[in-house]
């Protein structure tokens, strides 16, 4: 299905620029106009990992075995299988995009790990090469990781930014120059919606941000990579 019509009545987005367009109305707009499987397309991107959905499936015995087989928490497995659904999804642009993420993240945190002398195995989730390669090697000198992962070294200097809401910045800057890649020579696709739509997301999730926000970020930031080398 084309979108010439959904697209082409869009405004354009710029990083770093609030958009004009409603975040809300922009949602309305989407599921009037996309189909109802690629309008789903959108529901697996605003997944989380306390979505119902993934908290039916720790409920499963099959789940809990595998939970207590790993060295995870609950949480961070309750993100694995959130990547795990999004990398089995029918459409390959969301399929890498959650590769993608899983990898930032992955990276991110082993990152963290080897700053503070902790066991990446802890924190990695997933099971794709980057994830095995993180186990085994850390982050550090990896060099079959930086073969597999062409932009590890702009991660890594994103990793070592000490404000975490500036860090947070550079991770969605990352995550939009991902985006814009994906989408350069397409026109008018579902892919191109849904790009629209992440790069919509980011914007919206910075819209307005106050002093007072910004420090309960901070705070949950900060609680989070606590949890997550478990200091």
């Amino acid at each position: 299905m084309g979108y010439e019509y959904l697209i082409t009545g869009l405004e354009e987005l710029h990083e770093g620029v609030p958009m004009r367009f409603g975040y809300e109305r922009l949602l309305e707009l989407l599921e009037e106009q996309m189909s109802p499987s690629d309008w789903a397309l959108v529901g697996v991107l605003s997944r989380r990992n306390d979505d119902p959905a993934i908290l039916a499936l720790m409920e499963d015995d099959a789940v809990r075995d595998r939970l207590a087989e790993t060295s995870l928490s609950e949480d961070d497995f309750r993100t694995q299988l959130l990547y795990e659904q999004g990398m089995h999804s029918r459409n390959r642009f969301v399929r890498d995009w959650f590769e993608y993420n899983l990898n930032l993240n992955n990276v991110m945190a082993a990152a963290v790990c080897h700053k503070h002398g902790y066991a990446p195995e802890k924190v990695i989730v997933g099971d794709n090469e980057v994830a095995q390669l993180l186990r085994k090697g850390g982050v550090a000198k990896n060099a079959n990781l930086a073969a597999v992962l062409p932009d590890l070294k702009e991660i890594i200097a994103v990793s070592e930014i000490q404000d975490l809401l500036e860090r947070e910045r550079h991770i969605d800057a990352l995550r939009w120059q991902w985006i814009d890649k994906r989408v350069r020579f397409k026109y008018f696709e579902i892919d191109n919606v849904l790009a629209y739509y992440l790069q919509a997301t980011i914007l919206h999730r910075w819209d307005d941000l106050t002093k007072e926000q910004g420090e309960r970020i901070f705070r949950e930031m900060l609680a989070d990579m606590k949890r997550d080398v478990h200091f």
